[in-house]
């Protein structure tokens, strides 16, 4: 994750990427995508695309790209960029 932030620009910068290699959270969460389309190309199920918003361990956005007819959010992730979490502070 540390490679991806530096190569983003955002390392040491209060963006924070964390990973989540046995889903756990994205369980916990709801926000599994394992819909047959995708999941037909990528294989394992993997987290949908979001965002969300922290202060003092509450979450107080969660922005999720999906949609029923885009269930992996790549046709529209804007939710889920900079400018919306901007906006949501």
């Amino acid at each position: 994750m540390t490679g991806w932030a530096k190569a983003q620009g955002v390392e040491g910068s209060i963006v924070t990427f964390l990973g989540d290699p046995r889903s756990e959270l994205t369980k916990a969460l709801g926000l599994v995508l394992d819909h047959p389309g995708p999941m037909g190309v990528l294989g394992n199920n993997r987290c949908k695309r979001f965002s969300m918003l922290i202060e003092d361990s509450i979450i107080k956005t969660i922005n999720v790209a999906a949609t029923e007819s885009d269930p992996a959010g790549d046709n529209d992730p804007s939710v889920t960029l900079a400018e919306k979490m901007l906006g949501d502070l």
